[in-house]
């Protein structure tokens, strides 16, 4: 591999660094004019510690037709042919409890994998337990048996600023534990893909595959974010990065440590984005906030007599723009939390207070279904997610090691159909489980299209 070195660009600097104008044993001076060089390793010497490389292996089953017909195996003497493969992948993630042994990272990085192994910066490896996942925003927490851990302190996103200094730490394509700088380019960034609920953190801190699951700390080496995706048309940094804020992060790993699971409040109404002809009609003087569509009978809207027609501006005190910003910070909030909404009705506007009740999602569990299906659990789609458009159930929970988990199947896949059948609920899922077809075939959507999961 070929290297390029930077050649001198000032005569301080050539003084100290070209070669024949110094002795060997020459340095960069500490200050220049009495003033000490600006640096970032004090504060990173506190960071790095906390910030570990994270390896998974997934046993996924091979689903080829040829290997299922043994007169094919034996004409062409494949009966030894593995019939399963072991995927691998790196990530990253933060240790934020020293004394428990706690770690955050991303759903995509640990999710579905049936063995975990954390390496600290010291070079120690450790089998990793998962706690928990949350598809709907990309949070993980898995949990490790060790001493001598250090842990990031965690501060308010919510404080962040555009402009502020940031610095990304974690483990890109494998290369060992790297750092780098930016600042925040955006806040409050959605609609981006992936994740369900989005309230991301844009960073210009370059972040490349594996550094999923890191820190994004700020000047004071204080956690405010976990690096979790890249908008890049060549796959690599471009200087556009998220990260999901710790103010979300923080609720979810709550959730995931208390229950296992994350239960997510609901307000029960459905909404849609305000286009000029909706404004005409409503005589509205601009497309702000989100229209009400429908409220559903004995909700939490419903008793804090919400009305179609209504126009939501803002939910505690933050201002909405369109309906998916509405969605978005609903399905941010725990069960059980109150909130005040900014309503407009009849060119007046008052302010609504409501509790958000648990959601309500019918669930069934994969192996009433089929033996071949245990370990999965299947749910309806939310209110949020059907009223968007979305079709089909979700695989909510995959257990690792599950036979649909080495097939393929993920916590959070989208199922469509089953073979050629279309699936809209746990009704056509039950009705079509039930014929106990020799080859379970899932259709899954996801961003890159339509898969086939084949279950044997």
């Amino acid at each position: 591999m070929s290297r390029r070195f930077l050649p001198c660009f000032s005569a301080a600097l050539a003084i100290a660094l070209c070669a024949g104008t110094m002795q060997a044993s020459a340095s960069i001076p500490p200050s220049v004019d009495g003033q000490p060089l600006p640096s970032l390793a004090p504060m990173l010497q506190k960071v790095t510690p906390a910030v570990v490389n994270i390896s998974t292996k997934t046993h996924v089953r091979v689903n080829n037709p040829f290997l299922n017909d043994p007169v094919f195996r034996q004409f062409f003497g494949l009966s030894g042919v593995p019939r399963e493969r072991v995927e691998q992948s790196l990530g990253s993630g933060v240790i934020v409890d020293a004394a428990k042994g706690y770690i955050l990272t991303n759903n995509h990085v640990v999710g579905g994998a049936d063995d975990i192994t954390v390496t600290l910066q010291d070079g120690r490896d450790f089998k990793g337990k998962l706690v928990g996942t949350d598809p709907a925003t990309d949070v993980a927490v898995i949990k490790i048996d060790a001493t001598g851990l250090q842990a990031l302190p965690i501060a308010d996103s919510s404080q962040l600023r555009v402009g502020d200094f940031v610095v990304a730490v974690g483990d890109p394509f494998g290369l060992g534990q790297t750092v780098t700088s930016g600042i925040v380019s955006a806040l409050q960034r959605s609609g981006l893909g992936g994740s369900s609920f989005q309230n991301f953190i844009q960073t210009d801190a370059s972040i490349n595959p594996g550094n999923s699951g890191g820190a994004l700390v700020n000047l004071r080496g204080e956690l405010v974010g976990i690096n979790t995706m890249i908008l890049s048309p060549s796959g690599g940094n471009v200087g556009i990065g998220f990260a999901i804020p710790t103010k979300i992060a923080s609720d979810v790993m709550a959730q995931l440590i208390a229950h296992g699971k994350v239960s997510r409040g609901n307000l029960g109404v459905q909404t849609q984005d305000i286009t000029p002809s909706i404004a005409k009609l409503l005589g509205l003087k601009d497309s702000n906030g989100a229209v009400v569509t429908r409220v559903m009978p004995d909700s939490t809207a419903d008793r804090a007599g919400l009305q179609v027609g209504d126009v939501i501006r803002s939910l505690n005190g933050a201002p909405l723009e369109n309906a998916d910003q509405l969605n978005n910070a609903e399905g941010l909030l725990p069960a059980q939390s109150t909130v005040t909404l900014g309503v407009l009705r009849h060119g007046a506007m008052r302010q609504v207070t409501a509790t958000l009740a648990p959601e309500k999602i019918a669930t069934i569990d994969g192996a009433k279904l089929d033996p071949r299906l245990a370990g999965v659990t299947f749910s309806d789609l939310s209110d949020e997610q059907a009223s968007s458009g979305t079709t089909g159930i979700l695989a909510s929970t995959v257990r690792p090691g599950s036979r649909a988990a080495q097939a393929g199947l993920s916590s959070g896949d989208l199922i469509v159909g089953i073979g050629n059948r279309r699936i809209d609920s746990l009704r056509d899922l039950q009705g079509l489980a039930a014929a106990r077809p020799r080859q379970l075939v899932l259709l899954v959507a996801t961003q890159d299209g339509l898969n086939y999961v084949v279950i044997q």
